[in-house]
């Protein structure tokens, strides 16, 4: 089936051994955490956002308070299992796979609003939302999420996705669906093409990767790959921020014969002429396509974005992510303050599995401080991203704010080895994992 690269290497343990140690790892990060005596507490914390961060940090808080009134802010009644999105694209999932009801997950004791946080006045210590309502806080969770700036890209149209060859993953669970009619219509004619992702901070960066590497498979399982030409553009000088892991890309695609660009950065798209025009040191460069995978430019919501609460200073004060300190998550100017998820102003972080680590330290601190105390919990940087490099096998690269790879199963996924039991954790065990972190079990 595949032209390249000859068999997949596989750990040397036998099948039912593989199976085991997957339900092993679902089981152990599902396992409920210590039980520890609830703090007593008049507290007012209002939690900005219904998202993963924003469900799990709430859940936290619930368990590890008694009497605190959490205030939850969100206007959003669905809620969607965004790590899904790329199998929705790849024809693996129905969009349903990806969507829940945030009521479901919303903890016992947490008072949900539906609205949302629109204003923020760190002094007066209050939250106002889109409808006008003004909701005092002693501690401030912002979980916000990111907002998908498809409008900085000149002539993009997000209702035209699955039409002319242009897919967007990220834009929703409808659209992640759309993409796979585009990507599959492409599959089985060829040509051109595109891929990339943009400039700006970004909700998991191995997603742009991974969903070239499924397009050349399914070209491959079509007989078509010797009809396409698949290109990848990369703002940065790198394929991924973690040196040996964007080494290791780099021969896979060269070994696939993805074709490879630095320093593009999409700015324009003519949806009618399927060309992509990209900012390089040279000028614009334009480049036809027959499909193209837009990934648009990331930033804070306006709402932490337009506020004093975003980096001053810096590589993140561009795109308005909160200034919290790395290994905290307390804001550095306010300290009733915390950030979780996508929105935090650190390093690394934007994935769901960075938001298993970073809620509990979190909690951690603002438990902490209402018992008078210090903490010595710390995040450090820890993300994951099981990057898919064909149906069937996917590399867990697991990696912390210094870069190191920090596997969590040594001597039975090795992270840069294309695995069956990766691809299992990925397709099976994540969702479960998932469900487990946003109701405080994981």
């Amino acid at each position: 089936m595949h032209s390249s690269g000859g068999p997949t290497r596989m750990a040397k343990i036998p099948a039912f051994t593989r199976r085991a140690a997957v339900l092993a790892a679902a089981a152990a990060a599902m396992a409920p955490p210590q039980p520890q005596a609830a703090v007593a507490t008049r507290a007012r914390i209002v939690i900005a956002g219904a998202g993963a961060a924003g469900l799990a940090a709430a859940a936290r808080l619930a368990q590890r308070l008694d009497g605190a009134e959490i205030t939850m802010l969100d206007r959003r009644q669905a809620h969607f299992y965004q790590p899904g999105f790329t199998l929705v694209a790849a024809g693996l999932k129905d969009p349903a796979y990806t969507v829940g009801r945030t009521a479901d997950y919303v903890p016992r004791g947490v008072r949900w609003v539906e609205e949302r946080a629109a204003e923020i006045d760190p002094g007066a210590k209050t939250v106002t939302t889109d409808a006008g309502r003004r909701v005092p806080y002693d501690f401030l969770v912002l979980a916000t999420g990111l907002s998908l700036d498809f409008d900085a890209i000149e002539g993009m149209d997000t209702a035209r996705i699955g039409q002319d060859g242009l897919g967007s993953v990220y834009a929703g669970p409808a659209q992640a669906e759309a993409t796979w009619r585009a990507m599959s219509a492409f599959a089985d004619r060829g040509g051109i093409g595109l891929f990339g992702r943009p400039s700006t901070e970004m909700k998991c960066a191995g997603a742009p990767l991974k969903y070239t590497f499924i397009t050349d498979d399914i070209l491959r399982r079509r007989g078509n790959r010797g009809k396409a030409e698949l290109i990848y553009n990369a703002p940065q000088r790198a394929l991924f921020s973690v040196p040996i892991v964007a080494e290791r890309v780099r021969m896979l695609y060269q070994d696939r014969g993805v074709a490879v660009n630095y320093g593009h950065d999409l700015s324009a798209i003519d949806l009618g002429r399927k060309v992509a025009t990209f900012r390089t040191a040279e000028g614009p460069k334009e480049f036809r396509y027959d499909f193209i995978n837009v990934v648009p430019p990331m930033r804070a919501p306006d709402v932490v974005r337009d506020s004093p609460l975003r980096w001053q200073t810096g590589a993140w004060a561009r795109e308005g992510w909160a200034e919290v300190d790395r290994h905290s998550l307390r804001h550095v100017r306010f300290p009733e303050i915390f950030a979780v998820g996508d929105i935090a102003g650190v390093p690394k972080g934007k994935t769901a599995a960075s938001v298993k680590w970073q809620v509990p330290v979190m909690v951690d601190h603002l438990v902490a401080t209402i018992e008078g105390r210090q903490s010595a919990a710390r995040y450090d940087g820890y993300t994951s991203c099981p990057l898919i490099t064909r149906i069937g096998r996917a590399m867990l690269v697991e990696f912390d704010y210094q870069d190191n790879l920090v596997p969590s199963f040594p001597g039975v996924i090795a992270p840069l080895e294309e695995l069956w039991i990766t691809w299992i954790m990925k397709e099976v065990a994540l969702k479960p994992t998932y469900l487990a972190m946003i109701q405080g079990r994981a």
